[in-house]
């Protein structure tokens, strides 16, 4: 597969390892003859370390067939949380560490989940688009204030903090976009 249509979730074998791609970024080179370069950034699955690369948008690059199943946040078991196939009604145990860019927006029975599985084996999640989470804390709504307004910062129950917009308030299910962290509208 060409580096340019590598998405973020996506898994490559590169060097020898395997790696999840949390995020790829598209340098356009300034001069019209310089070639775009797709910086991504990820994990090493083994290892756990930090993986960092650029690469020209007709690089080919491996691509490590995952299998997706959709599962289920079934509850926090110390430093971990466990997860039930829809299906087969397995349960898998991912540690935090595994699953630290998701953890945010993890909450008991969230729907739309797929366990990422490489060889019977669980690599990690991915999150729908968008996750619905409860406003825990925030400054008092401002009666009055407009959606185009300012923003506040809210917590939610997880813990993430998010900006939303000064008319909300605490115990408002809000939803967000798990991508960008992002207020995208009441729920």
């Amino acid at each position: 597969m060409k580096a340019n249509e590598i998405k973020r979730g996506s898994f490559i074998h590169y060097e020898g390892q395997n790696i999840v791609i949390k995020s790829v970024f598209c340098q356009t080179a300034s001069s019209r003859s310089g070639n775009t370069i797709y910086k991504m950034k990820g994990q090493v699955l083994v290892t756990k370390k930090k993986f960092e690369h650029g690469f020209l948008g007709d690089e080919n690059v491996e691509i490590i067939d995952v299998n997706r199943s959709l599962v289920q946040p079934l509850y926090r078991e110390g430093d971990a949380w466990v997860f039930m196939d829809n299906d087969t009604y397995e349960q898998y145990t991912l540690i935090d560490e595994d699953i630290q860019d998701e953890l945010p927006f993890l909450i008991e029975g969230l729907e739309g989940i797929n366990a990422l599985v490489v060889d019977d084996q669980i690599m990690g999640i991915e999150l729908p688009s968008s996750v619905v989470l409860i406003i825990e804390e925030t400054a008092p709504g401002i009666k009055g204030a407009s959606s185009s307004a300012r923003t506040k910062p809210a917590t939610m129950s997880t813990g993430l903090v998010v900006q939303v917009p000064e008319y909300l308030a605490s115990g408002q299910a809000i939803k967000i976009n798990t991508e960008t962290q992002e207020y995208v509208s009441r729920a």
